[in-house]
This record gives C-alpha cells, sequence and structure tokens, in this order.
C-alpha cells in the first residue's frame, strides 16, 4: 500500500498538486496545471500522476475556490462534478475537501519565516489572538484563524481555520474616486462585491472604469498589461506625469480598496494577532504595495484606527501556501 497522499490547490487558474507522506506537510512532486487545459477535475487528476508517473493516490485532500458542498462549482472556472461520484470515480478511498483559503489559512502556519515580509509591525502582545487571512488572485479569498485553548494544564493552543466567502461582501466606496468606480461598475453587474475589484479581473475593471470616468482610450488587454504599465510608471517617479496615469491609478486604488477591506475584515473578526496578505497578485507588485496607501487605508476606520494600528501585517512571500495548507488539514483531519 503506497505510504502517500494527494494534495491539491485548485484555483480559478491553476491546479496546483502535490504528494505527502501521510503525517507530514513535506511537499513532493509539485505540479502545477492550467485548469483551461482540462475538461474536469478528474482529467487533471490523470494528468497529474501520468506526469510524475506514480500510481493514483487513495487519499487526496483538495482545496477549491469555491463554496464545498456535494457538488462543486467553480466560481470562476468551468469545473463542475459531485463530490461523492468523483470520488467513486477515482477510487478514493478518502476525498477530503476544503475551501481554498481555508488551506491558505492552515498553510500559514507552516510557512517559513524568510517567506513572511512585515508590512506592518503591530504589536506583537496580541500574538496567540485570532488572525485574518486575505488575499486577491483569480478571486478574492478571506479567512482566519481561530486559537483553540487545550483543556489540560499545558494550555496549548492549536488553530482551526475558518470557511467563509468574504469576497463577496458589498464594495464600499471611501472617496470621490471609487464612487465613481461604483457607478460604472454597478452598470454592468447591479450589485458590486469586492471581488469585483480585488482581483485579477477586478485590477481590469478599475482600469477600464477610470478609463472611462476620464474619457480615455483603453489601452491595455488585460490585468498583466494594466499591472505591467503601473510598475513602470512607480520605477520611474521622475517622470512627469506617471503617477497619472490610468494604470498608475488603478493600481493605486487597488491597493487602496484592499487596505480598507482588510481593515473591516480585522474588525469583523477580531483579528488582533495579525494579519497574513496571500494570494497570486500581491507578491508581483510587493514593492507598489508597500509604497502605495494600502496601510493608511486599512488603519482609516475613525474611533478604532488605533485598534488597527496594533495589528501586524505580513505579506505571504511562500510559493505554495495552499498546498501547505491542505496537507496540514490532512494531517488534522484524517
Amino acid at each position: 500500500m503506497e505510504s502517500y497522499a494527494l494534495v491539491g490547490d485548485i484555483g480559478g487558474t491553476n491546479a496546483r498538486f502535490a504528494l505527502v507522506e501521510k503525517g507530514s506537510v513535506v511537499l513532493s512532486y509539485i505540479e502545477v496545471l492550467s485548469c483551461a487545459d482540462y475538461a474536469n477535475f478528474d482529467v487533471a487528476f490523470a494528468a497529474y500522476f501520468a506526469k510524475i508517473g506514480k500510481k493514483p493516490a487513495s487519499i487526496a485532500c483538495l482545496s477549491f475556490a469555491c463554496p464545498i458542498a456535494a457538488d462543486i462549482s467553480m466560481t470562476n472556472n468551468h469545473w463542475r462534478f459531485n463530490v461523492e461520484q468523483m470520488k467513486s470515480q477515482l477510487n478514493l478511498q478518502q476525498m477530503l475537501l476544503l475551501n481554498d483559503f481555508t488551506a491558505m489559512a492552515y498553510g500559514t502556519l507552516f510557512v517559513d519565516e524568510e517567506d513572511k515580509v512585515l508590512v506592518q509591525q503591530g504589536d506583537a502582545t496580541h500574538s496567540n489572538e485570532s488572525r485574518l487571512v486575505i488575499g486577491p488572485g483569480t478571486g478574492l479569498g478571506v479567512s482566519g484563524l481561530v486559537p483553540i485553548k487545550a483543556v489540560d494544564k499545558s494550555l496549548q493552543i492549536t488553530w482551526q481555520a475558518l470557511t467563509t466567502e468574504g469576497g463577496h461582501v458589498s464594495f464600499a466606496p471611501e472617496n470621490e474616486l471609487q464612487q465613481k468606480i461604483l457607478v460604472v461598475l454597478q452598470q454592468t453587474h447591479g450589485r458590486v462585491s469586492v471581488e469585483r475589484l480585488l482581483s485579477g479581473d477586478g485590477l481590469y475593471a478599475i482600469y477600464t472604469a477610470i478609463c472611462q470616468i476620464q474619457q480615455l482610450p483603453i489601452v491595455y488587454e488585460s490585468p498583466a498589461q494594466v499591472s505591467q504599465a503601473a510598475l513602470a510608471c512607480f520605477a520611474d517617479m521622475a517622470k512627469q506625469g506617471s503617477q497619472t496615469t490610468p494604470a498608475y491609478i488603478a493600481l493605486s486604488t487597488f491597493c487602496e480598496v484592499l487596505g480598507a477591506v482588510t481593515g473591516d475584515m480585522v474588525l469583523a473578526q477580531g483579528s488582533r494577532g495579525g494579519v497574513y496578505l496571500c494570494g497570486g497578485i500581491l507578491p508581483r507588485i510587493k514593492a507598489f504595495l508597500f509604497a502605495s496607501n494600502f496601510r493608511q487605508a486599512m488603519c482609516n476606520k475613525g474611533r478604532l484606527s488605533s485598534y488597527l494600528e496594533q495589528v501586524p501585517v505580513w505579506l505571504c512571500d511562500a510559493k505554495y501556501p495552499g498546498l501547505l495548507g491542505a496537507a496540514a488539514a490532512l494531517k488534522i483531519q484524517l
């Protein structure tokens, strides 16, 4: 009988897979597959094991970027399946499913110190209190870690990850430009969630809205092009007018909205133990994020501003925190 289990981190764009020894969080045979290249999860599952030349595992812990239910329907890609049918089809003895940011939250417990970049110092005396895990990628993921103290005299703390759909709370603009962007997005979506702005497509939506507001032509065709143009402006701050380009304003607005939403989530969850910024976008715009108004927007909470100023914030720069989290959940729950 094989000693390994499959762990997976399936987002809107990529499906990341690895094998772990049972009871371990050490990842091996890591592969990243594009979801668009496969008709459904079972095809990607088979492709992964064919790629690494291993017999398919009989135990799996998989995180998906969508609500977890009897029928999986991915929010930002085309994969759809019934869990029990898929389990039977793949001959899995055990199949543990969790939301992708629930896994991400568990993963932050195992991220190496050198992969955590300090954004805000905060007060370390609350390190054993609740923590927030949030990050934009194909969508906006939100989770948290709640400390649970053991009942014995050791009072050892374990952590329970929260499963939420916090990325779909309503967007609340905080300045005139954001109000105008909201009006533009409402013309397309009606009700506007924060994920409509805080995601890859969201960045592009901010950019096109700004072009419409400023009556300027849309020059770029993708979120990547917008961020690249904004980073080019940021790298050449001496260039006259560089900070007023729609791409630069779009990425600045993106960071401000992320800060405001992060602050709201900290207050909602009481996350005085710290914030972990995750997802695929932020490590690519690290310097821009640090120079942006993210912290000011996060802490701009009126009577609770000092509360937010005391919350430590880290950028998670690890490559596969979702896979680490799936391995941790497997270790805890199976």
